[in-house]
């Protein structure tokens, strides 16, 4: 199992350098890190007194990986869940913030396990987690990657923005959807037809 510098450097590699999509929520981001964590943070990487799109730009590669070891792996206790989890919560957890945790909360309702849909990682949702890979110990990063796929497919439904991050201008898997399947067994992976059929509505 990767330690969880790697998969924090593997994620800013993933994440790449810094863009603005006006499309985006999350505002100018460089290397997974957002404006918004950054003045959440009080961050004011080149030292003028302010926190704005300037400091993102300047803030470098290791200090995100800090950043996202500390804020986004530990804080929100990550580490409280099943090996085989970690990787996939931990990047969805730097791409979407607690939805991260409600989409396994989700799942664990749906395996039959009582837990709340809160986004919180507390006894609660860690117990769950560990009977569901008692139970399914081969299935269950499996599931939460499909889980994760299909909350992108969701939003791209409802939010028509945010299509070109799920389906390329080719009319390919887009980067979303790669995300998710970089966490999936490729047995499980959409083929070019499961995925354009999935997303033909679309139009």
């Amino acid at each position: 199992m990767r330690s969880v510098g790697q998969i924090a450097r593997e994620i800013v590699d993933r994440e790449g350098g810094y863009v603005d999509d006006p499309d985006d929520p999350g505002g100018a981001t460089n290397h997974g890190v957002t404006i918004h964590t950054l003045r959440r943070l009080g961050r004011d990487v080149d030292g003028d007194g302010a926190v704005t799109e300037d400091d993102v730009r300047a803030l470098d590669r290791d200090a995100a990986v800090e950043i996202l070891l500390r804020h986004y792996y530990a804080a929100p206790g990550i580490a409280r869940l099943p090996e085989a989890l970690r990787p996939s919560v931990f990047d969805m957890y730097v791409n979407a913030g607690a939805e991260a945790v409600k989409i396994l909360q989700r799942l664990l309702g749906d395996m039959g396990l009582r837990v709340a849909v809160d986004g919180i990682i507390g006894p609660e949702t860690a117990g769950a987690a560990e009977e569901a890979a008692a139970l399914a110990p081969d299935h269950l990063a499996d599931a939460y990657a499909i889980a994760r796929r299909n909350f992108y497919f969701r939003l791209a439904d409802r939010r028509p923005e945010s299509r070109k991050y799920v389906r390329t201008r080719a009319g390919g898997k887009g980067g979303w959807i790669r995300r998710a399947e970089a966490f999936l067994s490729p047995r499980y992976h959409l083929t070019e037809a499961e995925f354009r059929k999935r997303v033909a509505a679309w139009g």
